[in-house]
């Protein structure tokens, strides 16, 4: 039995009650909604959050339903982000699957996205937890304005704090939110709440990290994009930011910033596989396990068992996933 399903297997029959209860929020609207949403949840993911929310709230022995219908709420909000962010990047494939984008005009697929964004509300609502709303609206905030301050600044920044701003508006702060809401709904005292908070926000931290180091050592396959899809998209992610540093007056890191990070594309590819080949990877897999590290220590105040050990197991998942 691998790792991933070591700490699945504590939480498998909530995860399907969590993905039940998604699909029924489009139970008695149009059938392509529904359409929709079977299609989306089909399309597979790790269920990452919904895992982490529930095994914090077990841990915590928090109500099993309250803790199902947050993680439904978080997982319904991280899917409707999915379909609004392949949109924009125009991307026609995730997880090898057609993306709901290829298949419906870009205003079908707003208004899912929407509709999607909605429900997640209402679920977060129907945990009864003014807190939990609160802090899911102001999540939903964020994750909002880091794209829109990623679409209006230049992409053409390779700064270490930016990057950190942006991977924690796009990933961490909904790892943060399902740590902290669900401890909220456990009824967990002030200072349980800060220690999963810090894990919930260096969780996702690692997360984004490994995301973009896959970025460029996976493939097109397994990606379901082009190897290196960030930085043909003019976006500089850690491995760019190391590799760049260190590589500051080679000719293809000049000619790269020369054409603001969109130079031609014989000169993309070949840095793609430089970076792909360069140290930058290594040591962006390194700063992924100091975060881990450092979630881990959070992890180790709070109480102990098997619910704690999973979470521990989850967290050394992330670094060890290959896609």
């Amino acid at each position: 039995m691998n790792i991933l399903n070591r700490f699945q297997s504590l939480v498998s029959d909530e995860i399907l009650a969590v993905e039940n209860l998604m699909r029924q929020q489009a139970q008695g609207y149009n059938d392509d909604l529904q359409a929709a949403l079977d299609h989306l949840i089909s399309s597979g993911g790790k269920r990452i959050r919904p895992n982490i929310t529930l095994l914090v709230g077990k841990l915590l022995n928090g109500d099993i339903e309250r803790l199902i219908t947050l993680s439904a709420a978080i997982e319904l909000l991280h899917t409707a982000t999915l379909v609004h962010d392949d949109l924009i990047d125009g991307s026609l494939l995730r997880r090898g699957i057609p993306t709901l984008n290829s298949k419906w005009s870009p205003a079908a697929t707003v208004l899912t996205g929407d509709f999607m964004f909605a429900k997640a509300a209402k679920l977060a609502a129907d945990t009864n937890s003014i807190p939990v709303m609160k802090l899911f609206a102001n999540t939903l905030g964020t994750i909002v304005n880091g794209e829109i301050a990623q679409m209006f600044s230049s992409h053409c920044v390779g700064e270490i704090e930016m990057y950190y701003e942006r991977i924690y508006a796009k990933t961490a702060s909904l790892f943060e939110t399902s740590t902290k809401a669900a401890a909220m709904i456990s009824n967990a005292n002030r200072t349980q709440k800060e220690y999963l908070r810090q894990f919930g926000y260096e969780l996702g931290i690692a997360f984004q990290i490994i995301d973009d180091v896959l970025d460029f050592t996976s493939n097109q396959e397994k990606l379901g994009k082009p190897v290196g899809g960030d930085l043909r998209l003019g976006l500089i992610t850690l491995p760019a930011i190391i590799y760049f540093e260190k590589n500051k007056n080679e000719n293809l890191t000049k000619e790269f910033f020369k054409f603001d990070c969109n130079p031609p594309i014989d000169v993309l590819e070949i840095l793609i596989q430089n970076i792909r080949n360069s140290s930058a990877i290594q040591e962006s897999f390194e700063k992924a396990n100091s975060h881990i590290e450092f979630c881990l220590k959070a992890l180790h105040h709070l109480p102990s068992g098997i619910e704690r050990d999973a979470l521990e197991e989850l967290a050394c998942f992330v670094t060890q996933r290959t896609i």
